[in-house]
């Protein structure tokens, strides 16, 4: 039973893949947030992003099921971790009844597995309301480098000139900042990166990261919900 697949998904095993999973869906979201952030600069600046991508073809579709691999395999070692320490939190009450030290565990730590969850279907509804939104066919057609192209930044001006879409965005974003504050640094600690003496700054940089995602997401639905406007021949949401 010594072969490597036994092993990836041994106690230890299982924790490394969901840290390793986990490192590189934060590097995802940093450059997600970075390509989204141009949607302050216009509406040229995020569709010619946005066209730049649909031009590398294949290498698109290559990402994102790479990106749907990362999620399931993210998704199923945590809720492997989690059972196990269900399993072993149980022994530990049996046999630590009369003795032993309080728990560590925090809130953040304690959730981690509810908070997961509710992302895990915000992103299928991320990607079911832009990646296959309307596009060109529905008339959401702009102009990029003198050729048609998908006009996403009215979509998301129209999502977001809705209220509630803002109000539900908002929210999760805050989930996202409480999940990556205990998920950054336990990525780092369940692949044997963090020693004692890294584990205290480890914390502070888990807090520093978690409200610039956080933040930097935050900001984009309150803007274009306050200050952009609806272009023109576009019908907003709002009603909807």
């Amino acid at each position: 039973m010594n072969t490597p697949r036994f092993r990836l998904w041994s106690s230890v095993g299982k924790k490394i893949l969901t840290g390793l999973t986990g490192i590189a869906l934060m590097a995802f979201i940093v450059m997600h947030l970075l390509g989204n952030l141009t949607l302050l600069v216009g509406a040229d600046a995020f569709n010619g992003y946005t066209e730049s991508l649909h031009e590398l073809g294949w290498l698109v579709i290559v990402a994102e099921l790479g990106l749907i691999a990362l999620f399931g395999l993210h998704a199923i070692s945590a809720v492997q971790v989690w059972l196990d320490k269900g399993k072993a939190r149980k022994q530990h009450n049996s046999l630590m009844r009369t003795k032993g030290a309080p728990s560590k565990q925090t809130i953040a730590s304690r959730s981690m597995i509810v908070t997961g969850a509710v992302l895990l279907v915000f992103v299928v509804v991320h990607v079911i309301q832009f990646r296959f939104g309307p596009s060109i066919e529905q008339g959401y057609v702009a102009v990029v480098d003198g050729a048609p192209a998908r006009d996403l930044h009215r979509l998301v001006v129209e999502t977001f000139k809705n209220p509630v879409w803002t109000g539900i965005y908002v929210a999760v974003m805050l989930l996202l900042g409480f999940h990556l504050r205990h998920g950054f640094w336990s990525a780092f600690q369940s692949i044997g990166a963090l020693g004692p003496k890294l584990r205290p700054l480890a914390y502070s940089v888990a807090v520093v990261f978690a409200v610039a995602m956080a933040v930097g997401f935050l900001i984009l639905p309150l803007y274009l919900f306050l200050f952009a406007s609806v272009p023109s021949g576009a019908v907003a949401m709002a009603g909807h």
